[in-house]
């Protein structure tokens, strides 16, 4: 008997988006979304997907408790022979050991259930050691069919690993024998468990082992109040004397309760699926809340990647607007590029022949340039653009990753991310001012190219030829800085005028509309060149936070697999 394909289905792709949730980033709850996804991961692959699967397989038992509670012993006693050490030295029980019945080990060889634990099969006593990655198969005849006890590691073991493999043992479990003992019954670290119980609404029994004489009677009604307290009153409570018989076992007759409950447990298929679809429908109802606290933790997840992208992405548009405002209001036209543009063409005598008129300047401009303008003094205008625009693309670039730095030091996850983008990304100083260089001068080498293509008209050939196309360059590298929005007083005057003659100069040679195109194209290359160095400045923050894989998807993913799951089990219970 197995449940319906759908619910099987529907609980796989769960189990799937449950073991590939991740969670990089430093978040409030991503240590605790970490851990509950795998639980939950490890809960559908270890019970509740293979119970479902099915329904009318051997209930298995787990028998959990704490250091020195007796555990092994009991299910010795219970099974009548040694099928697990029981020693005075902790932890006793490394390797877990699973009693079946005789007949009935073919359900628990294969990867039905705890699909992590190779299967070791057994003939004889154990000896107790053993790798934690393996469950151990005992089949006696004495235990009832329908029914196996798995006796598990203790879950205060000093040992991490048992610590950790008896919490997925009980996990795994159709129903709980859970054991104390009179000296530790009110242990924090049982009653946890027994809270998960309560709320996974598990078929559990509580045994309290090695009770002294006379203790019993004292003890029982305040281990009775606790689990009432906790909604565990329905849960059977048995009371095991000290008493050891000379082979070493429980005596049968302080036993015989437990062994009576559990034969009512597997007397017949209907009783066993109760017991079952209790254990089930608790398990899956605790599994939809868990997988709503994963889904809460991975949206923090988003919302702090997408903050950190937006950081960067807010830094670079910052930076590209700074870079952009610089190119209009003037800056650079200040300084040595300012002085280098009045060595080519002066100030005074060009000022008052542009005051002649546009045509005086179209009929003397190749002849002032003919005779006035020298190629170095080109080249020097050139170095000059390249060594400011050069100097602005570097102070702007510092500028974005010193924002981006500090917006990052606001997460939790910034610290170390930042560490990890010294040790190994960022990018080196020089290599930095060779790639600023390296930019200006594939723009200016553009702008001779665009005038060169501008020329190509017989009348604009000859005018461009007689006042030089590297002289040209330079008048639309001053026309693309041509605004004055930012200089004052006598600058203002000195370099707006030495602007409008750079526009005046290339109108002579191609004409308005021409000039203007060439200007806006020259723009926005310039424009487009500084984004890209940018871009290329906080590359190594985008590489950092991609390489963490976070997946902005799962989410959506794991929300609709719960919807599935949640609609198919619906849709089950009103077949």
């Amino acid at each position: 008997m197995s449940g319906s394909p759908a619910v099987q289905t529907s609980l796989e792709t769960l189990r799937r988006e449950l073991a590939g949730a991740s969670f990089p980033l430093t978040t409030p709850h991503s240590a605790s979304g970490a851990e509950l996804s795998a639980d939950l991961s490890h809960q559908l692959s270890d019970y509740i997907v293979p119970r479902y699967r099915t329904l009318d397989a051997p209930l298995l038992a787990v028998v959990g408790g704490s250091t020195g509670s007796g555990k092994s012993t009991l299910v010795n006693s219970l099974v009548g022979k040694t099928v697990s050490a029981a020693s005075a030295i902790r932890p006793t029980t490394r390797r877990p050991v699973l009693v079946c019945h005789r007949g009935e080990k073919a359900w628990f060889e294969g990867d039905r259930i705890l699909p992590r634990l190779a299967r070791v099969a057994r003939e004889g006593e154990s000896s107790g050691s053993g790798d934690v990655t393996e469950l151990e198969l005992v089949e006696s005849e004495a235990l009832p069919q329908g029914i196996a006890l798995l006796d598990s590691p203790d879950i205060d073991s000093v040992v991490e690993e048992n610590r950790r493999l008896a919490s997925e043992l009980l996990a795994a479990a159709d129903l709980w024998i859970f054991v104390t003992t009179a000296a530790r019954y009110a242990d924090a670290i049982p009653w946890a468990l027994l809270d998960e119980a309560a709320a996974r609404n598990i078929v559990i029994a509580v045994v309290l082992n090695r009770v002294p004489s006379g203790v019993g009677p004292q003890i029982r009604p305040d281990l009775a109040a606790r689990l009432k307290e906790r909604g565990l009153e329905r849960a059977p409570l048995f009371v095991i004397s000290e008493a050891i018989d000379s082979d070493g076992f429980i005596p049968a007759e302080n036993v015989a309760a437990l062994k009576g409950w559990l034969d009512g447990l597997t007397r017949d298929a209907a009783a066993r699926a109760s017991v079952a679809r209790q254990t089930l429908n608790g398990a899956v109802h605790n599994l939809f809340t868990g997988v709503r606290q994963v889904a809460d933790a991975l949206e923090e997840q988003n919302r702090e990647y997408e903050a950190m992208s937006a950081g960067i992405s807010e830094a670079v548009t910052g930076a590209r607007g700074a870079v952009a405002y610089a190119l209009d209001d003037g800056t650079l036209l200040r300084g040595e590029v300012l002085a280098r543009w009045q060595e080519i063409v002066g100030t005074g005598e060009w000022m008052k022949r542009l005051e002649s008129g546009v045509s005086s300047v179209r009929d003397r401009v190749s002849a002032w340039f003919h005779g006035r303008a020298r190629a170095v003094e080109a080249d020097r205008m050139e170095a000059s653009v390249e060594e400011s625009v050069s100097a602005l693309l570097l102070s702007e670039g510092e500028m974005c990753v010193g924002t981006v730095r500090r917006s990052w030091q606001l997460h939790p996850s910034g610290s170390t991310l930042l560490a990890a983008v010294d040790i190994s990304e960022q990018r080196d100083p020089n290599a930095r001012a060779a790639a600023a260089t390296d930019a200006v001068r594939a723009w200016q080498r553009e702008l001779v190219d665009l005038i060169a293509s501008e020329g190509k008209g017989k009348r604009a050939t000859a005018r461009m030829v007689s006042v030089g196309v590297n002289l040209l360059g330079v008048a639309l590298m001053i026309a693309v800085f041509a605004s004055t929005a930012g200089l004052t007083g006598s600058e203002m005057a000195i370099a707006g005028g030495t602007a409008v003659l750079a526009q005046r100069i290339l109108e002579a040679v191609f004409g308005d509309d021409a000039v203007r195109r060439m200007v806006t194209q020259a723009q926005d290359s310039l424009l487009d060149r500084a984004a890209h160095f940018l871009d290329d400045d906080v590359e190594p923050y985008r590489r950092i936070l991609a390489g963490l894989g976070v997946d902005t998807g799962s989410p959506e993913r794991l929300a609709a697999a719960l919807s599935d799951s949640t609609r198919a089990l619906r849709e089950e219970a009103q077949a």
